[in-house]
């Protein structure tokens, strides 16, 4: 199995037991999240369980590509498991990160971490190549992730000759290595059972949403550290550099000739922010990637961290002071060494201003908090802010809980959900910019999922052109010419333009249907599984190709993929393995207790007209009139009524049953997973036909 290493690690904490799981038992789903489910359904035997439960199952996977030269995808790994973080049920969910934790993981002989049971007590796993020890975290436990991590390079590198690390394993990859253990670890918010608590690695990466850090603290774990010599063995090493250096020249950023273009191969550094920083900087990348999203700080304040775990408090801070400051970096690194999701605490902070103002919460109000909002966007709010958060601390106990449900303890839940000031429109997740009465397929498939999905495929469609008309400009690309361009890449639905229609007239059609779909499928297995980065890929539209068509399709991904463990899968092949793999997560939630007549939004986003969001206005691209045009969704609101008619139409183009969303049983024999099927018939959850 070329790309593999053979083997899945198997640590059952509870009888400090480690075993290991042959890998092709489940290399049918090739990786990541696949082969997380595939392991989860067969080792959970009781899904309806609580993720703070100890039989829960918690998979942390990276994939073929993992630790390759493959560009925006070697250092990704993702975890799957039972979570704590959705409202009201803790869904089978997943996250995942970048750096190189899934690199290391395989240079060390791994494929894959699975956890199961409960520590007695406190401990971490060591794992240096093959020699893997569950130790005790004594001195560990109450660390913020950034202490533990470097507590632990200091253990393990006392193995640390003058010459590099040395191996323990005798395998042909034996040698040396200069390099630090990757170590995934959590903060106090996870040892106090934070339901947005995450698992951190080096100083920015996180696994935010799920409550995975929560999930480890419920376990007694403490942090995984990974260190190899190891090699991963590729089936045509020619193929592979080729095909980097092909997307490279071809697709990837040129600073000597700029193009347009947003979060995608054609796209600059973003230097791990949206705003300005105030001191020089420069791009710092995962493993293998050929793009720095992420920045390192002349200060080091910051440094490593990316997206809003940067402007969770810079707004606040900048409404404050007129610029983001300091401060700013400072709440950035505190986010990160608690080991808080940084969406919750920026929407969580904005309610929490938001009822300051209303004049129900403060010091001696309907709910009593401590906190000074004249203070707000100080180092020393956010440091207290975050700090009740991690350790409970009075108030705190609610914020830790998130804010659905501090909502609901304080009796203003459907009250704040109807007026929107709770910003947090499905699963008890916050809202992630791209609101559902705008941007429609994020909206629909996170609520058909299990959390904010959390998938850029489609933002291009908005950032390039609301940039451009705000400022003034002609967008780069015509709504007609963009749409067309994407629509050929958008197999098994190919060809189908008006999948990207965003009018309201079309959010309830069987072509929104597919595009939904389309982005599940994608995500499942291109993303989650094979494991390429959400911020590069999908490469659907790109202006350094002269038709303006990107990497996206047989030429990219399956490319790479193919190059590594041999074969010829196909683009489309590709998709029906996640198509495979979404089946499986829908006959999980079914046995969790999911029905149709639960996938609802928040009151707000069919009562309350859309503010525009961020900028203000909210372009995308739209048919009005017969013809194509970008239009501001602002002022927008969804129809109840219509939204349930589309949710029929959804299901049946998946093949469930409309009246229930549970799996049918012809669905699912069609794509292999009989044994689903005979479990969903036991308990009475298979869907009609």
């Amino acid at each position: 199995m070329k790309g593999y290493q053979g083997k899945i690690l198997r640590v059952d904490l509870s009888n400090r037991k480690i075993t290991n799981i042959e890998t092709k038992k489940y290399a049918e789903y090739v990786g990541g999240h696949g082969i997380g489910s595939a392991i989860f359904w067969d080792l959970c035997k009781d899904k309806t369980i609580d993720g703070f439960d100890p039989a829960n199952v918690v998979t942390i996977m990276g994939s073929p590509i993992s630790g390759t030269i493959t560009p925006s995808g070697s250092g990704r790994c993702e975890v799957t498991g039972i979570g704590v973080q959705s409202y009201p049920i803790g869904w089978y969910t997943r996250s995942n990160f970048g750096g190189r934790f899934s690199g290391m993981m395989k240079y060390a002989g791994w494929d894959g971490i699975v956890i199961e049971g409960k520590a007695d007590k406190p401990v971490w796993i060591d794992v240096r190549n093959s020699d893997v020890k569950i130790r005790d975290a004594d001195g560990l436990w109450g660390l913020s992730t950034w202490e533990a991590q470097e507590e632990i390079w200091e253990i393990v590198n006392k193995s640390v000759t003058k010459d590099g690390w040395k191996a323990i394993s005798s395998s042909r990859d034996a040698g040396f290595t200069t390099q630090k253990p990757a170590v995934l670890a959590i903060g106090q918010a996870g040892e106090n059972l934070g339901r947005s608590a995450c698992l951190i690695h080096d100083a920015g990466n996180g696994a935010g949403q799920g409550g995975f850090g929560g999930v480890w603290g419920s376990k007694n774990l403490k942090a995984i550290s990974v260190i190899g010599t190891g090699s991963i063995e590729t089936d045509d090493p020619n193929a592979l550099i080729e095909a980097r250096i092909a997307a490279k020249n071809n697709y990837a950023y040129n600073f000597d000739d700029p193009k347009v273009g947003w979060n995608r191969f054609s796209s600059s550094p973003t230097l791990g922010g949206f705003y300005e920083r105030e001191e020089e900087s420069r791009p710092q990348s995962c493993m293998g990637c050929i793009a720095g999203c992420r920045a390192r700080t002349a200060s080091g304040l910051g440094s490593e961290s990316s997206c809003v775990e940067t402007i969770f408090y810079a707004d606040f801070n900048r409404r404050k002071f007129g610029k983001q400051t300091r401060d700013a970096y400072v709440a950035t690194d505190l986010l990160q060494k608690y080991g808080i999701n940084a969406y919750e605490a920026w929407r969580g902070l904005e309610y929490l201003e938001k009822l300051y103002k209303l004049g129900v919460l403060g010091p001696g109000k309907e709910i009593d908090c401590p906190l000074d909002f004249e203070q707000l966007g100080t180092s020393e709010f956010a440091e207290e802010f975050l700090r009740m958060t991690a350790f409970r601390e009075g108030i705190g106990d609610d914020f830790a809980e998130g804010f659905v449900r501090a909502a609901e303890r304080w009796g203003r839940l459907e009250e704040d959900w109807k007026t929107g000031i709770l910003f947090y429109p499905y699963w008890g997740c916050p809202d992630h910019m791209y609101d559902p009465r705008a941007e429609i397929e994020w909206g629909f498939a996170s609520i058909v999922g299990d959390r904010d999905m959390n998938q850029h495929d489609f933002n291009g469609l908005y950032w390039d052109p609301t940039k451009d008309i705000l400022g003034g400009k002609q967008p780069y690309l015509s709504a007609e010419e963009v749409t067309k361009v994407i629509a050929e890449k958008l197999v098994p639905f190919e060809n189908n333009p008006k999948m990207l229609d965003f009018s309201l007239e079309n959010a309830y059609s069987e072509d929104m249907a597919k595009l939904v779909s389309w982005t599940q499928i994608y995500g499942r297995f291109w993303k989650n599984s094979v494991l390429f980065c959400d911020w590069r890929w999908p490469d659907l539209y790109n202006p350094n190709d002269p038709d303006n068509s990107g990497l996206t399709g047989d030429e990219g991904e399956p490319k790479f993929l193919n190059a590594i463990i041999g074969g010829n899968m196909t683009f489309s092949e590709g998709m029906e393995i996640g198509r495979k793999i979404w089946n499986l997560d829908n006959a999980i939630y079914t046995l969790q207790g999911r029905h149709r007549d639960m996938v609802k939004f928040a009151d707000y986003i069919y009562d309350i007209p859309y503010d525009g969001g961020l900028m203000g206005s909210y372009y995308l691209p739209a048919i009005e009139n017969g013809e194509w045009k970008y239009i501001d969704t602002k002022g927008r609101k969804l129809d109840r009524d219509k939204f349930e008619e589309w949710k029929s139409k959804y299901y049946k183009l998946e093949g469930w049953d409309p009246e229930t969303g549970w799996p049918t049983r012809s669905a699912l024999k069609t794509l292999g997973l009989n044994h689903v099927a005979d479990e969903l018939e036991k308990k009475s959850l298979l869907g009609k036909e």
